[in-house]
């Protein structure tokens, strides 16, 4: 069975400019014979052309679809290269995980007397021990240069 590789890439959106080459067309067509001989030097076989969908951002939250025209090359695999490639997805399976001891925690260990305190709140203090420590905020109306 053979088994190829395949290379994408974005169609030329424009030709370029070429001596003797006049039309807008003939320019486009030789851009792309260009781009199509150099590949198939490398040994790629085109196979097609696809208009695929492309999401892209609009603004802020928006996005709009834009067409990209891509091309689509592929080349058979060398058998050194079959050779090192994964299994085929039909052939995996699933392998059982092997079971594990079962863990027994022992008894949990609870320190004698009341929990620690923790952050500045105190828990002996009573709302009449609040009364006496006063405001929070000093009083602007009661400070020394509202006064003067």
């Amino acid at each position: 069975m053979q088994r190829y590789e395949y290379k994408v890439i974005p169609a030329p959106k424009r030709g370029e400019k070429l001596r003797g080459v006049k039309t807008t067309e003939d320019r486009f067509a030789q851009t792309l014979t260009q781009l199509m001989n150099s590949l198939g030097a490398e040994g790629w076989e085109y196979l097609r052309a696809d208009t695929l969908p492309c999401d892209e951002r609009a603004g802020l939250t928006g996005t709009k679809t834009t067409y990209q025209n891509m091309l689509v090359f592929r080349r058979t695999l060398a058998e050194t290269a079959v050779a090192e490639l994964p299994p085929a997805f039909s052939t995996l399976r699933a392998t059982p995980e092997p079971e594990l001891p079962t863990l027994k925690l022992g008894a949990a260990h609870v320190a004698a007397g009341p929990a620690p305190a923790l952050g500045p709140a105190k828990s002996d203090l009573g709302k009449s021990d609040l009364a006496k420590s006063g405001p929070a905020r000093p009083d602007p109306a009661k400070s020394d240069i509202a006064a003067e």
